[in-house]
């Protein structure tokens, strides 16, 4: 049985991973003609809308940096703002279709990632997955 991997060693790997996928990220995302930003953005709203403060605060930017990535999906017609249900003054930010089969497309552009999980079985990515929601509880 190999040695149990020090807290350390599992932090590295960890960051090495995050790190790849990032890279990935942002290839597949420039290659549709997005930042990572604005990619990021698309994948928050996949979730549910939000509002802009709440997405600023989620991928820790300005709120005025917020507004012109914004602009830039919403003239793609990749998002729409809404008047939010509970407080009309504020404005909402929701995926479009189009929005969320670019964010699919850019998923499956990520070929570092895709290739490093084509190497899971299935019930090996089950078990990664059960574990990472261990380590990183959805807030």
């Amino acid at each position: 049985m190999p040695p149990t991997p020090s807290k350390a060693q599992l932090m590295e790997l960890l960051a090495h991973s995050v790190s790849t996928h990032y890279a990935d990220f942002t290839t597949a995302a420039a290659d549709t003609g997005l930042t990572s930003s604005q990619a990021k953005t698309l994948t928050v709203l996949r979730r549910a809308p939000a509002s802009m403060r709440s997405l600023a605060h989620t991928l820790a930017c300005d709120a005025s940096n917020m507004t012109g990535i914004i602009d830039r999906l919403e003239k793609r017609d990749l998002v729409r703002r809404e008047v939010s249900a509970t407080d009309r003054r504020v404005k909402n930010v929701a995926l479009t279709e189009a929005g969320q089969k670019l964010i699919d497309a850019i998923r499956e552009r990520m070929e570092q990632t895709q290739t490093g999980l084509d190497q899971l079985s299935d019930e090996e990515r089950a078990e990664l997955f059960r574990l990472l929601t261990v380590v990183f509880p959805a807030q």
